[in-house]
């Protein structure tokens, strides 16, 4: 089987494959000759995850699945949610974006927060949500080199390492990307 994956951001793309069976095949944005962004315009992961879904679908005929994911903090009141690509800003750099949220919380005693991941498949004409929640805490610094996005600052319930030092495998496991891929996954075997 071979499916779109509505993203353009290849750490995803790199991450998702690794966890699929050699069976189904991801077919980049690029290979089928979307190179616009895609809006990410709704008030919600959910809703974002269906407009990208929808886009490739009704601008280019491909079954596809879209995700959306945000990190979710406790005393920031679900900050920076929908926003966490952008938090500090349209360029969209995951340093700003951990500085500005280390910086809000610098006072806060409370670290809880979630990452949550909401993944879109439009398949043979209907859709389907999948899903995945990681909960854990902000850390107090930055720590680790794997991974992408809030990853350095993100230690998950039950470990001692944040996302961005945990081995790859591992994180696929546990985190909300990898939480709702597994459902997908499921599903796509299951719907062939």
């Amino acid at each position: 089987m071979k499916i779109v994956f509505a993203t353009n951001n290849p750490n995803k793309i790199k991450e998702i494959q690794s966890m699929l069976p050699d069976s189904i095949e991801i077919i980049s944005l690029e290979s089928i000759g979307c190179h616009e962004e895609i809006p990410e315009t709704a008030d919600t992961i959910e809703e974002n995850a269906i407009m990208k879904a929808d886009y490739v679908t009704q601008k280019y005929g491909y079954d596809c699945f879209a995700d959306d994911t945000g990190l979710e903090v406790d005393a920031l009141n679900g900050e920076p949610g929908v926003y966490s690509a952008r938090y500090a800003g349209e360029q969209r750099s995951a340093e700003d974006n951990m500085t500005k949220l280390l910086l809000n919380l610098k006072d806060k005693s409370n670290r809880k927060a979630q990452f949550k991941t909401v993944i879109t498949l439009n398949l043979k004409g209907k859709q389907y949500l999948f899903t995945g929640i990681a909960r854990g805490e902000i850390t107090l610094e930055k720590s680790g080199n794997q991974g992408f996005g809030y990853d350095p600052i993100f230690r998950p319930e039950n470990y001692q390492e944040t996302f961005a030092q945990l081995p790859l495998e591992t994180k696929n496991k546990i985190s909300h990307r990898g939480i709702a891929t597994q459902e997908l996954i499921r599903f796509l075997k299951e719907n062939k």
